[in-house]
């Protein structure tokens, strides 16, 4: 067994392995020089010096797991079962994709000087010290991890601008009447947003709009958008999707034989939400890897729908989002968003099929419960913040 990825969905699907009974040589296959470690922690504890990493606890050797660091993996060769890296040619038997995502970098930029993305351990650390000198910063892009850059960038004493292009925060996540209370988050906190702004140039000391106003800067941090990390997979005949994500199918099986795909880099058919989706979250890299270990191992399991799940910190917020609510046909607030927890539920024929939860995590494991059940809602009901989501039940 080779597992080529190295983050949270290839430590996982190399583990599940050896807890579902597999007995033969496992190879974990990272790109990366350091430890294995986990992602949420770069954007606070670790950007803000508070914990040095966040390495999994994970004993490889004990597990007699083959991990190989520092480990690029070039290109796939289907027909002769052997996996092309950096370090030579790796045969093997059943081979899992789990390279993950990598950023979408600011056009024009490069490698300017003082332009920081925000994805791995080393630009994490790399971001230390513009925090520790309280730059200037100005955040690219207002979704989920340029607002928790930011929210850090404020807790270290910084003076922080956000551009995005779009007319609100989250606009390629959200609907607007659902993202639009949280622009006055960014001002409580100190933040200047600028929306409906494009960067057209990234001087030294300033960033130029497109309107022509200069933003002093000491850094910019680049926050707009992920996409699968599959380009080295050019040629080698595994079916990739429109966003260059592996279409695998609901046991996260590949096009090609013997080869699996599990976490960002690759998308999967949901019967539950009757689409195909990509889903670029923590929890989705920690589900997949047991169906890809207990496919491999020949046991039976359910076909892979999971109800997406994801939670961010920002600005003294902890909002957290289960579901998919691009096929709801009705939407119910709980509270008013204008007050610091709030609730807003997407339903679909009664059922339902998303929430966003600020500051109500009750709120938040009911639902997810009620979205696997499949449970019809009352509407009415379901309004009323005082009362357990659970209770809204249509019996």
């Amino acid at each position: 067994m080779v597992v080529v990825g190295a983050g949270m969905a290839g430590v996982q699907t190399a583990v599940a392995l050896r807890e579902q009974g597999f007995t033969g040589p496992v190879t974990l296959i990272g790109a990366e020089p350091h430890q294995p470690y986990d992602r949420p922690p770069l954007s606070k504890a670790v950007l803000l010096g508070t914990a040095d990493g966040s390495a999994f606890d994970v004993d490889f050797a004990s597990l007699d797991i083959d991990l190989r660091l520092g480990c690029e993996a070039l290109g796939v060769r289907t027909a002769d079962h052997e996996l092309d890296t950096a370090a030579g040619p790796v045969p093997y038997d059943v081979l899992v994709l789990a390279t993950g995502a990598e950023p979408v970098r600011l056009p024009g930029t490069g490698q300017a000087p003082g332009v920081h993305l925000l994805r791995t351990l080393d630009d994490a650390e790399g971001l230390r010290p513009v925090l520790a000198a309280q730059h200037d910063v100005v955040v690219v892009g207002a979704g989920w991890i340029g607002a928790e850059f930011a929210t850090a960038a404020r807790e270290a004493g910084c003076a922080v601008t956000v551009v995005e292009a779009a007319d609100r925060p989250l606009a390629g996540a959200l609907p607007a009447e659902v993202a639009a209370p949280m622009t006055a988050w960014y001002a409580d906190a100190g933040v200047t947003l600028r929306t409906g702004a494009r960067v057209a140039a990234v001087e030294p000391g300033a960033v130029v709009l497109d309107d022509g106003a200069r933003l002093p800067s000491g850094a910019v941090v680049v926050g707009i958008g992920a996409h699968p990390a599959t380009g080295w997979l050019a040629g080698s005949g595994i079916a990739l999707g429109p966003h260059g994500d592996v279409l695998a199918d609901d046991r996260l099986r590949t096009s090609a034989a013997d080869v699996y795909a599990v976490g960002d880099c690759t998308s999967f058919p949901s019967a539950r939400y009757a689409e195909r989706l990509l889903v670029h979250h923590w929890d989705n890299a920690l589900q997949g890897p047991r169906t890809v270990a207990a496919d491999i191992l020949g046991e039976e399991a359910a076909p892979y729908d999971p109800v997406p799940y994801f939670w961010s910190e920002q600005f003294g917020r902890f909002v957290q989002y289960a579901g998919h609510h691009a096929a709801a046909d009705r939407t119910v607030w709980r509270g008013d968003p204008a007050d610091p927890a709030w609730t807003v539920c997407w339903l679909r024929e009664g059922r339902l099929v998303a929430l966003l939860a600020v500051g109500r995590p009750r709120d938040l494991a009911q639902g997810r419960r009620l979205i696997e059940a499949g449970r019809v809602l009352d509407a009415d009901a379901l309004r009323d913040p005082a009362l357990p989501l659970k209770q809204a039940v249509v019996e």
